[in-house]
């Protein structure tokens, strides 16, 4: 079910993408537009790391750290990436912040040791 989620997902960034282009072949699309492309791409690179992380799940039964690290850490980058900060108080940016410095340290801690 995993794998046709993210078939699914990766076929509708396609689409989405081919549909830009051929609106429009010469102009850029929107900031706002590419950041959301940017935001679905992200999206289907956490798919991909989940069923990565099932797949060595039910070959080894093993967990493996480093992998629910990378698929974290791109979950925030997606999340930053697509806030407005507008709409977002400072209090929650300031809990984004913490949790991505916890995230690389933990992450730059496992590859050390």
């Amino acid at each position: 079910m995993m794998s046709a989620l993210v078939l699914i997902t990766t076929i509708e960034l396609g689409v989405l993408i081919v549909q830009d282009f051929v609106a429009s072949p010469i102009s850029m699309p929107s900031e706002n537009h590419l950041l959301e492309l940017f935001g679905f791409f992200l999206l289907v690179l956490i798919g991909l790391e989940l069923l990565n992380t099932l797949k060595t799940y039910a070959s080894e039964h093993a967990i493996h750290a480093e992998v629910v690290l990378s698929v974290a850490l791109i979950a925030i980058a997606r999340k930053v990436i697509i806030l407005d900060i507008d709409e977002v108080s400072s209090l929650t940016l300031i809990g984004i912040g913490v949790i991505i410095l916890a995230l690389c340290s933990g992450y730059y801690f496992f590859k050390k040791g």
